[in-house]
């Protein structure tokens, strides 16, 4: 069954809203059913994360179990779970990003949605081309881990 991929440039209305591509709602609507999806920040960089709604519900149920005594646990929940926003596509298929998450991603008016398998991830541009840019990775370090998990 098809999984979210491609990489996506567009820009934010002046209200905080963008459109999901439409290849990646199809995937939605066929694989999913729904259009309804949760938002918030990742747990490690400055973009935000966007979640099916069945694909959250199996993020919280892999979360629940897990000690919340243990730290990073704490802070993953307190990071992730804390600023999550359900929403759902409208008849254009546009979602509204909330200004909070906005803000603390750093998201301006150009952006990239990029697809990630089981999720999509907002990017703005600047930060997108940063993070991607071959001359900012560590290219040995890269092979080796990838190594590790067969890839």
């Amino acid at each position: 069954m098809a999984s979210f991929t491609g990489t996506y440039y567009y820009t934010l209305d002046p209200k905080g809203r963008t459109v999901i591509p439409a290849p990646l709602r199809e995937i939605l609507l066929s694989k999913y059913g729904s259009n309804k999806l949760y938002i918030t920040n990742s747990p490690l960089d400055k973009c935000l994360h966007i979640f099916p709604e069945a694909e959250w519900s199996l993020l919280e149920e892999k979360v629940r179990p897990l000690p919340s005594s243990d730290r990073a646990i704490q802070l993953y929940k307190r990071r992730v779970f804390s600023a999550a926003m359900p929403c759902e596509t409208d008849k254009s298929g546009r979602i509204m990003v909330p200004y909070e998450l906005r803000q603390n991603a750093g998201i301006e008016t150009n952006i990239v949605i990029v697809g990630l398998v089981d999720r999509l991830e907002l990017w703005d541009k600047q930060k997108w081309d940063d993070i991607t840019n071959p001359d900012n990775i560590d290219k040995e370090a890269f092979a080796i881990k990838l190594s590790e998990y067969g890839i």
